[in-house]
């Protein structure tokens, strides 16, 4: 997830331009970046498939999009697949509580 703030009208060269510049990271790496506007109600995922990018948009008619709390200065911030989409769902992610779901026994 992209920590500063995205122009929703950027498109597919100019998020790539974020993820290369900003990011430091590898657009066609599969792995999904997270822009979100400065209103917090329109969250673009941008993913590399074979082929060509895809390029997810939302915009929210009413309400925001409820953010994780990134550290001060970072430029981007992790996000696990399902924390995701709590936020693209609008479930709040800042009580969550993960049940322990196995036990790492290493030999």
């Amino acid at each position: 997830m992209y920590t500063g703030i995205a122009d929703m009208r950027m498109g597919f060269d100019a998020l790539c331009g974020i993820v290369q510049g900003k990011l430091g990271r590898n657009p066609l790496s599969g792995e999904v970046f997270v822009f979100v506007n400065r209103r917090r109600n329109c969250i673009k995922l941008l993913r590399w498939e074979p082929g060509g990018f895809i390029l997810y948009y939302k915009r929210l008619e009413t309400g925001t999009l409820e953010l994780p709390e990134f550290e001060k200065g970072s430029v981007s911030y992790s996000v696990e697949w399902t924390e995701l989409m709590m936020i693209v769902q609008g479930i709040s992610i800042n009580n969550i509580h993960r049940k322990k779901r196995f036990i790492n026994n290493q030999m």
